[in-house]
């Protein structure tokens, strides 16, 4: 059998990933539950050209997969749906989370997010917060911004005389959700569970003060910053300024801004659990 010279002392030489290894592993650890996916997509905007599959090998070969449990699928009774957005502020939902500062008080935060866009109008902590309170925070929101539609649960800050009469005086309707049905809301939960991940599982607060600024950091950082998987890992407010509505999804991820500041700088975090 006849075989060249050049064949037979052939070895294969791969190509040197380390420096695309080294940085996959810095951004996974400033963002430590971005999946690969959204760590593409920073790596792409640093104007590297790579693969996804690339990516997902070197992901896997440092053992960076998240380890979350699978939910069970369970049947649900058939309703009507509500109607979708298909704009910036068409639709908002709202809803109230808890947590603890660091000598065991309790506090409350308001949470806003569009349907739309995802993107998060207002975060609002307190010690208390009523109806009264829930007003205030739409009333600081610009009004060329607000929606015609809000919906939120059965709650007593939310079914308030306060809340009715701003909601009749500024022609929003209050969609509320079925008892006992956080699904209804989706988008809020969903919302809810990346503020309770993201930013208060890994943060512990001295005061109210600091728990503000925190999270307004954080809230300023996921609408600018974070890509959103529903939006083809857009931001927020690229999806607000209508990047979706002029682009086809296939092209999505080609016309994603360059950020002024690097994908490795964290929104700040004051103190984290583990110091």
């Amino acid at each position: 059998m006849f075989l060249s010279k050049s064949s037979l002392y052939y070895r294969p030489r791969g190509r040197d990933h380390e420096a695309l290894r080294i940085r996959l592993k810095d951004l996974a650890g400033a963002r430590p539950l971005y999946g690969y996916r959204r760590l593409l997509v920073l790596i792409r905007r640093e104007g590297q050209i790579v693969n996804h599959k690339l990516v997902y090998r070197l992901y896997k070969d440092q053992n960076l997969e998240l380890r979350l449990k699978k939910r069970r699928k369970r049947s649900v009774v058939a309703r009507v749906p509500r109607p979708l957005a298909d704009g910036p502020n068409q639709r908002w939902s709202m809803d109230f989370m808890a947590d603890r500062l660091e000598d065991g008080s309790r506090f409350r935060l308001l949470t806003l997010v569009d349907h739309f866009s995802r993107v998060s109008p207002a975060v609002a902590v307190g010690s208390s917060l009523t109806g009264r309170h829930v007003v205030e925070v739409l009333d600081s929101i610009p009004r060329s911004r607000r929606t015609s539609v809000i919906q939120v649960d059965n709650g007593p800050e939310f079914i308030s005389r306060a809340l009715e009469a701003w909601a009749y005086r500024n022609g929003v309707a209050l969609d509320f959700s079925r008892p006992g049905k956080p699904t209804d809301n989706a988008p809020i939960e969903s919302f809810n569970a990346r503020v309770r991940a993201e930013c208060l599982n890994t943060c512990i607060f001295v005061n109210l003060e600091e728990a503000r600024e925190t999270l307004e950091a954080f809230r300023l950082d996921y609408n600018t910053f974070r890509p959103h998987s529903s939006l083809g890992y857009l931001t927020p407010a690229e999806a607000e300024d209508g990047v979706l509505q002029t682009k086809g999804k296939e092209s999505w991820l080609t016309h994603l801004s360059v950020q002024k500041w690097g994908a490795d700088q964290k929104w700040s975090a004051p103190r984290k659990l583990d110091s």
